[in-house]
């Protein structure tokens, strides 16, 4: 039973990785009492762009929230605050594909986010298309929702909670001799070694999804979707400015996309922006 335990420890140290990465990716996050959120390198830039949204100068209040972005992403930080904010300002401005394009964002760094949920589902509804969406195992969907609970640094700091209480149940197995907390002590360890398995699959499968880079929103008023890489190929259909679609395939300027329902096409590269 050592050798069981001992290998379970270097199998965790290596997994953990993954937690131990995300949990020193977060960030302190502030909510304002007027729906704007500020989590900036700057305060003094993050109150005017917010000061520009409750000014109703939309155009202003986008222009400071993309230099702060930048400035974050030059210190290789990231901040699913600042991404809403600035779909609430596209939103205002009634830019709907950028406003979904950024949601979509914000909602990769925090999917457990109600307000960014709610805001991307208000956004979408002012989208032309209607796509009925193909049906998914029930495996997956269940996998997704329970993954979308929390964000990869919630699920990474829970793994790495459950992993302190599962080396105290170990140690109460190796070093205790009543027989009945060796007992609860194995049996609670098998528990929340499986949960600490989950939590730290649920944090690797989040960060995953943000470094593939394979969904993009439409950015144009209309983009015709051909049977080919091609521009004298067949229109399939049509879609319009803020549908998502998922990149399959590239060739050149084209980009295979999938929508919701399962069709096919070639779209090209500028009528897109990845998510």
């Amino acid at each position: 039973m050592r050798n069981i335990l001992i290998f379970i420890l270097i199998l965790w140290s290596s997994v953990g990785r993954v937690s131990g990465q995300e949990a020193a990716d977060s960030v302190q996050q502030t909510v304002k009492a007027d729906g704007v959120v500020s989590s900036t390198p700057s305060e003094t830039a993050s109150d005017g762009a917010s000061q520009a949204y409750r000014d109703q100068d939309y155009k202003k209040s986008i222009a400071l929230y993309e230099k702060l972005i930048a400035q974050e992403m030059a210190d290789d930080k990231v901040s699913a605050q600042l991404y809403y904010n600035l779909g609430n300002a596209y939103f205002r401005d009634n830019q709907t594909g950028k406003a979904i394009l950024w949601y979509e964002r914000a909602l990769l760094l925090d999917p457990g986010d109600s307000d960014i949920r709610h805001n991307l589902r208000f956004a979408q509804n002012r989208t032309v298309d209607r796509i009925d969406t193909a049906a998914n195992l029930f495996l997956t969907n269940w996998f997704r929702g329970v993954r979308n609970l929390f964000s990869s640094n919630q699920w990474a700091v829970m793994a790495i909670v459950l992993f302190i209480l599962f080396l105290t149940c170990m140690a109460v197995y190796l070093f205790i001799r009543l027989l009945w907390a060796r007992k609860t002590a194995f049996y609670t360890g098998i528990v929340l070694l499986l949960l600490m398995i989950g939590a730290n699959s649920f944090a690797f499968s989040q960060k995953s999804e943000r470094s593939r880079k394979d969904s993009a929103i439409v950015m144009v008023g209309a983009a015709p979707v051909n049977a080919s890489p091609d521009t004298g190929s067949n229109q399939l259909f049509e879609l319009h400015e803020g549908t998502k679609v998922k990149i399959r395939n590239k060739d050149g300027n084209w980009l295979e996309i999938q929508i919701a329902d399962g069709s096919r096409g070639w779209i090209r590269q500028q009528e897109v922006e990845i998510i």
